[in-house]
């Protein structure tokens, strides 16, 4: 996947893990939460479309050569928030506290930290060979 189509992904990831997690915040407070608690009050699905929603950003985030380990807790994560969220209303403060997604997010621009100081060291080497 060439650099524009990773900053498109990436883009969609952030407004994804954002909308689910933190679009709305309580006034005179610090206190964020997103649509993900508030589809989890809908019976018998909410969490589960919060948890498809949830796949499809780390399906998105697979392209990006994620470890297998990112990806597993990534999809824990994911898992975690989807159980305790079948808890009626418990499960809901939960969403709004735990943030799988903004979780997700974190893991994935870190993976994307690790790999960009990564090229510079292997671009650094390269020039150095050349002007030997």
């Amino acid at each position: 996947m060439d650099k524009i189509q990773q900053l498109k992904n990436l883009r969609k990831i952030r407004k994804i893990a954002k909308l689910l997690d933190t679009a709305i915040g309580i006034p005179g407070t610090k206190i964020r939460f997103g649509l993900d608690p508030i589809l989890g009050l809908i019976p018998g699905g909410g969490d589960l479309i919060s948890a498809g929603i949830s796949a499809y950003m780390i399906y998105l985030a697979t392209r990006f050569g994620l470890e297998r380990a990112e990806i597993s807790k990534m999809i824990k994560n994911v898992a975690v928030e989807t159980a305790v969220g079948f808890v009626p209303l418990a499960g809901d403060i939960f969403d709004a506290y735990f943030k799988a997604n903004m979780r997700n997010l974190e893991i994935l621009e870190k993976h994307i930290e690790k790999n960009e100081a990564g090229d510079q060291v292997q671009v650094t080497q390269d020039l150095s060979t050349l002007t030997k």
